[in-house]
């Protein structure tokens, strides 16, 4: 009898302890694990494959994440969806040579990576990663970039 409560009483406390476990708060600005191959860009719904040309938003406010298969995705989606969060959101991108994740905001960006979207921005985190002689952007000059691009996709370019 005396082994079957010594028993009970480990079986309770390790239910208490797994209940309580899962009731941490979660960090509002924390990354979530990308299914590699199944979760798809909330933008263009294209499944996200590419380890390292992925970028993640997370609204501060709501802790929602959101989820892109390249940075150009996430610069869009901002302005179609008319994003009201955008200056408090937590952006965050991979590096494109190590696969790490880093802030999108404080990232330098090269313009000669092939990414899934063609955007071609190579998100990196240290400057010095950029092999000299390529372009450097940091965020804001990206953005502007991705809008110019976006802007001048369908434009027809005759020439003869």
């Amino acid at each position: 009898m005396k082994k079957f409560k010594i028993l009970f009483l480990l079986t309770m406390s390790l239910a208490a302890l797994l209940f309580f476990t899962g009731c941490k708060e979660k960090d509002p600005n924390a990354l979530e694990e990308i299914h590699w191959d199944r979760d798809m860009c909330v933008r263009c719904v294209m499944v996200i494959s590419d380890r390292k040309n992925a970028a993640q938003v997370v609204n501060p406010e709501t802790g929602r994440n959101y989820k892109f298969d390249d940075i150009g995705c996430a610069v869009l989606w901002f302005e179609e969806g008319k994003i009201e969060w955008k200056d408090k959101a937590k952006i965050w991108v991979t590096d494109c040579e190590t696969g790490k994740w880093i802030d999108a905001r404080k990232a330098f960006y090269n313009t000669v990576t092939v990414t899934p979207m063609a955007y071609g921005f190579g998100a990196h985190e240290a400057n010095a990663s950029i092999p000299k002689g390529e372009e450097v952007l940091n965020f804001e000059q990206m953005r502007e970039k991705v809008f110019f691009i976006e802007k001048n996709k369908n434009v027809k370019s005759y020439t003869k």
